[in-house]
């Protein structure tokens, strides 16, 4: 079940895409599916024909999610209340470690 979400990406205006699974903090990238633009049009900079998006947290402030959002497998849970949002921080690595 695709999760919808608004996606903050560091400089950039967000947009909207469906995820397959949660994100995990732990990969480099998150998987996203039918990215757009919040209006539903779509973003000028993909290519036609593309299907899958692969972001690296590194350019992600943080994700939005919409709807019933599953949690490791279990049930899913509902926010229509509101909105669940999963973020995190990473230190910068000045390359020295």
């Amino acid at each position: 079940m695709a999760v919808s979400a608004v996606v903050h990406v560091h400089g950039e205006d967000a947009f909207l895409a469906d995820l397959d699974e949660m994100p995990n903090p732990m990969h480099n990238f998150v998987l996203m599916r039918n990215i757009r633009k919040k209006d539903g049009k779509p973003l000028p900079y993909l290519m036609d024909g593309a299907t899958a998006f692969m972001y690296s947290w590194d350019r992600i402030s943080f994700i939005e999610l919409m709807g019933e959002v599953p949690l490791n497998g279990k049930a899913p849970v509902s926010t229509a209340q509101g909105t669940t949002i999963l973020g995190f921080f990473r230190e910068e690595s000045d390359g020295n470690s």
